[in-house]
């Protein structure tokens, strides 16, 4: 199970950092993914990371102010979110999987099997 925490409301400006931690079993994986859903839109890729520390992806509305990262261990990963719009308001996901290894890791959610719960960002 993957378990994501560190959402909330914070001012436009403010920054938050989202973590997801692997509990139980981990699955086989190479590829971490954070995702982003507004209720009745599709979940869209925001940022991915080969475990392998390989190249990082990132959704161009969050270029340059998110950052993805993963602790030693693998069994972690982060979201830093700095200069939050409003616009970046949504439920966030963390995902896992095995993926083929591509020149940049995958933002397509369908390339995901194992997924967390969510949690709320919330900028105002």
């Amino acid at each position: 199970q993957l378990v994501e925490s560190g959402g909330g409301s914070v001012q436009a400006g403010g920054s938050l950092r989202l973590s997801c931690v692997v509990s139980g079993s981990s699955p086989r994986s190479n590829c971490w993914g954070w995702f982003r859903q507004i209720a009745g839109t599709e979940r869209e890729g925001v940022a991915a990371i080969y475990t392998s520390g390989g190249s990082v992806r990132y959704a161009d509305a969050v270029n340059g102010r998110f950052t993805i990262s993963q602790d030693d261990a693998n069994t972690t990963v982060y979201l830093q979110m700095n200069s939050l719009k409003p616009e970046n308001t949504a439920m966030y996901y963390c995902a896992t999987d095995w993926v083929s290894i591509v020149a940049t890791a995958p933002l397509d959610p369908a390339k995901y099997r194992y997924w967390g719960q969510g949690t709320q960002v919330t900028v105002s």
